[in-house]
C-alpha cells in the first residue's frame, strides 16, 4: 500500500462523517482551523515543556513556532500541547522526583490524542529523559529537539560556567577567598541568555545523548539557544517528522541497543553527567532494550574524554559548538571503531553518514584521541559489600590521587544532619576522611536529590583542601566535580549496607579495580542490621506512590509498572 493511501492513526478521530468525527473536527475548528487540515494528512504533536518556572525552557514557545513551520511545509498539521515541565533550578525537593510523573503525562497525552508523530521540545535536565521515556512507551514516530545551551557565562573578564562556578565560588566564600558581595555579583553574568546550562552538565549531556542516539537532528547537542541555527534545526525537524510518519518509522526503530551503546561511549568522550546512567537505562527499559550498569562499565572502559569542557575541563558549550560540536567527537570515536556506524537516525541517514568527514576546528576544545583530557573517561561502576548492586563515579571529574583511597568514614544520616554538622569546628574530619551521606536515594529523600557532591568543611577549605572522597546514595549535578561516589545501590532507605556505616569505619575505594568496600565484618554488619529501622515513609499523595513503586538506581529509578513498551494504539470512543 502506498504512503498516500495508508490510513494514519489520527483518521480514527478526524476521518469519516459520523457523530464522533463531527465532534472531533467541530471543536478543533473553533481555533480557526480550515477543513482541509482534517483530510488525512499527518497530525504532528509538538510536546512542549515551556514554562517560566523552568528557566532553561522559557524560550521553547519560539522554537515550537519554527517546528510548526516545518510541519506545514512538509504537508502536516501541527498541534502544540503542554506537559509537566521540570525545572532543575526551582523544583523541590528535587526535579528527579517528578521525572516519572512527567513521563506518564507525555505517554498518556500521546495515547489519548489524535497524533501520528511527535516532536519533543526539551531542555532542562529531567525534561529530556521524561519526554523520551513517555514517547518510547507510546512508540510513535518521534524527534527530540533540545532548546540549546546559554551563551558562555562572563564575570570580571573570565568565562564562568553554569553550576560549576556556583560550587567553586561557594567554596571560595567558605574559605575566605571571596566576599559574599563578589559571589552575588556573578549571578547575572552566569545566566546571560536563554538556554540551559552551558557546562557539560546534565542538560548538555542529555542533548548530546539525543544526538548520539539518533533521535535528534545533527548538531542538536551544541547550537546555542540564541543562535539562529537552533531555529533552523527546529524547522528541519518539523519537516522531517512528517517524513517519518509517512514512512511509519517509530521510535523503537531508532532507539536500538546499538544506539544506546553509541550513546554510552559518546558520554565517556564528552565527560558527560553521571545522571545519564539513570536516564538511558530507564529509556531503554521502556522499549524492552536490556541496558545495565555492566554495559556502562564495559563500554566506558578505554574511552578517553576528549572534550575539554567544565566541569571536567575549562571550556563551555558555546566553544564546543564553534569547534565542531558532537559530530567531530563522534567522528574521532568512529575512526577507531568505537561506534556502530550503521545505526539509523531520524534524518534518514545512518550515524556514519552523518559524521563522515566531520571537521574539528579547535583541538584545544575537542582534543585528539592521543591527547585526551582523561585517558579513561567512561563512567566507572563500582561494586563491593557497600554497593552490591553498584555505584558510579565520573573519573574525568575526580582527583587522580584519590581514585585509590582508604580512609575513616564521617557519617551523615541525612541531608539535615550534614548541614548541622559539617562546619562544626569540633568535627573529627581531615583530608583523608571519607564523607558518607545516607538516606538521599530514590526512596530516602525521596527522589534522589543532587546532594552527593557534599560541600567540604570550611576548616579544611581554609587549609587548602580542594577534594575528598564522598559516598552517597544520592545524585550530583552534572555541573559538579570531585571524587564523588554516587547512586549506591541498594540505597540506605531500602536497607542497603550504606545504612549500616558508622563514624570511624574504614572504607576502601579502588576505581581501577572497580571496588567499594566497607571494612567491617559480616558478623558486625548483621548485628547492626538488627538495630536498623527504615526511615518513615511519606503518607498519601504522589510521594507515597513514588516511594512504594520506584526502582533502585541500578534499574534507572523508573516506576516498576512503567517498564516496557505499551504502544499508542487507538483508544475506544469517548462519547
Amino acid at each position: 500500500m502506498s504512503d498516500e493511501k495508508r490510513k494514519l492513526r489520527s483518521a480514527a478521530w478526524f476521518g469519516g462523517d459520523g457523530k464522533n468525527a463531527f465532534m472531533h473536527r467541530s471543536w478543533m475548528k473553533n481555533q480557526g482551523i480550515p477543513d482541509d487540515n482534517f483530510d488525512g494528512r499527518p497530525v504532528i504533536g509538538i510536546c512542549n515543556t515551556w514554562s517560566e518556572l523552568t528557566p532553561c525552557n522559557a524560550h521553547l514557545r519560539g522554537i515550537a513556532e519554527h517546528v510548526k513551520r516545518g510541519v506545514y511545509e512538509a504537508g502536516g498539521f501541527p498541534v502544540e500541547f503542554p506537559v509537566m515541565s521540570l525545572g532543575e533550578s526551582n523544583m523541590r525537593p528535587t526535579a528527579m522526583l517528578f521525572r516519572n510523573l512527567a513521563s506518564m503525562d507525555v505517554e498518556e497525552s500521546i495515547r489519548a490524542n489524535p497524533i501520528d508523530g511527535v516532536v519533543l521540545l526539551v531542555g532542562c535536565d529531567k525534561t529530556t529523559p521524561a519526554l523520551l521515556m513517555g514517547a518510547a512507551s507510546a512508540n510513535l514516530p518521534t524527534i527530540a529537539v533540545s532548546g540549546g545551551p546559554m551563551l558562555n557565562g562572563k564575570y570580571r573578564g573570565q568565562d564562568i560556567g553554569s553550576g560549576t562556578h556556583v560550587w567553586k565560588f561557594a567554596e571560595d566564600v567558605k574559605a575566605g577567598r571571596m566576599s559574599v558581595e563578589e559571589f552575588l555579583g556573578a549571578e547575572q553574568g552566569q545566566s546571560r541568555s536563554a538556554g540551559s546550562c552551558m557546562t557539560m552538565g546534565t542538560a548538555s549531556t542529555m542533548a548530546s545523548m539525543v544526538e548520539a542516539l539518533g533521535i535528534g537532528m545533527p548538531d542538536n547537542a551544541a547550537i546555542p539557544a540564541v543562535d539562529s541555527r537552533r531555529l533552523v534545526l527546529a524547522q528541519m525537524a518539523g519537516r522531517r517528522i512528517v517524513d517519518l510518519v509517512k514512512a511509519d518509522t517509530k521510535i523503537a526503530e531508532i532507539l536500538t541497543k546499538d544506539a544506546f551503546e553509541n550513546a554510552i561511549r559518546v558520554n565517556g568522550a564528552i565527560g558527560g553527567s553521571t545522571n545519564a546512567v539513570l536516564h538511558l537505562i530507564a529509556i531503554a527499559r521502556r522499549l524492552g532494550v536490556e541496558l545495565s550498569l555492566d554495559d556502562w562499565d564495559r563500554l566506558g572502559r578505554g574511552v578517553p574524554t576528549i572534550v575539554d569542557l567544565m566541569p571536567s575541563g575549562k571550556f563551555l558549550m558555546e566553544d564546543f559548538y564553534y569547534a565542531g560540536g558532537l559530530s567531530a567527537v563522534m567522528a574521532s570515536l568512529d575512526d577507531v571503531g568505537l561506534l556502530h556506524r550503521d545505526a539509523l537516525t531520524v534524518n534518514g541517514k545512518t550515524l556514519g553518514e552523518n559524521i563522515l568527514n566531520a571537521p574539528n576546528y579547535n583541538e584545544n576544545v575537542i582534543r585528539t584521541l592521543d591527547n585526551p583530557l582523561t585517558a579513561e573517561g567512561g563512567i566507572a561502576v563500582l561494586r563491593g559489600n557497600l554497593a552490591p548492586d553498584g555505584a558510579v563515579i565520573k573519573p574525568s571529574a575526580a582527583t587522580p590521587a584519590l581514585m585509590q583511597h582508604r580512609g575513616k568514614a564521617v557519617v551523615f544520616e541525612n541531608i539535615e544532619h550534614f548541614y548541622a554538622r559539617i562546619d562544626d569546628p569540633d568535627l573529627d574530619i581531615d583530608a583523608t576522611s571519607v564523607m558518607v551521606l545516607k538516606n538521599c536515594g530514590p526512596r530516602g529523600y525521596p527522589g534522589m536529590a543532587e546532594v552527593g557532591n557534599m560541600p567540604l568543611p570550611a576548616k579544611l577549605l581554609k587549609q587548602g583542601v580542594s577534594d575528598m572522597v564522598r559516598i552517597s546514595d544520592a545524585r550530583m549535578s552534572g555541573t559538579a566535580y570531585g571524587t564523588v561516589v554516587l547512586h549506591v545501590a541498594p540505597e540506605a532507605a531500602a536497607g542497603g549496607a550504606l545504612a549500616l556505616v558508622k563514624d570511624g569505619d574504614i572504607i576502601e575505594l579502588d576505581v581501577a579495580g572497580r571496588r567499594l568496600e566497607l571494612m567491617v565484618s559480616d558478623a558486625e554488619l548483621a548485628l547492626r542490621r538488627v538495630e536498623w529501622a527504615p526511615p518513615e515513609a511519606p503518607v498519601g499523595g504522589y510521594q507515597s506512590l513514588y516511594v512504594e513503586r520506584v526502582l533502585q538506581a541500578d534499574a534507572g529509578c523508573d516506576f516498576d509498572f512503567l517498564v516496557g513498551r505499551r504502544d499508542a494504539g487507538i483508544p475506544r470512543h469517548s462519547h
